[in-house]
């Protein structure tokens, strides 16, 4: 199965995974298959998402998919189920998997992931000077 495949089917299954749709458990998950694929499947997404956003940030995809959604929302305790509400979870996930097939699309194509890379190191050039 393709990548893209897999986080669809994995997206329209959740609970055949034992996961109950809310955002933590969620990305654990992912976190987990992308390790056992060692690091292969989301390989860039950090760098991407920091990209999308257009500014040094020194956060994992974890806490930057929540800040793209929510752009005001403080991160301290975002692990605990209580820091979204139901439907805030419900968004974040959904959310989540937009980002990453977005993402796969980037991640498939040489060209424009050179292209997101270059603006990566763009964005921490001017900080190193």
């Amino acid at each position: 199965m393709r990548d893209k495949e897999f986080i669809e089917a994995f997206r329209d299954g959740q609970e055949g995974f034992g996961l109950n749709g809310t955002y933590y458990p969620t990305v654990m998950f992912l976190t987990g298959i992308d390790v056992g694929r060692s690091g292969g499947l989301l390989r860039g997404f950090t760098e991407w998402l920091v990209v999308r956003r257009g500014e040094c940030i020194s956060l994992y995809w974890h806490q930057l998919v929540l800040l793209d959604l929510f752009p005001d929302m403080k991160l301290q305790g975002w692990k605990d189920p209580g820091h979204l509400t139901p439907d805030q979870h419900r968004q974040a996930v959904e959310h989540l998997f937009s980002l990453v097939l977005e993402f796969l699309g980037v991640r498939n194509n040489p060209r424009v992931l050179g292209l997101m890379y270059t603006r990566y190191e763009a964005l921490y050039a001017h900080i190193e000077g």
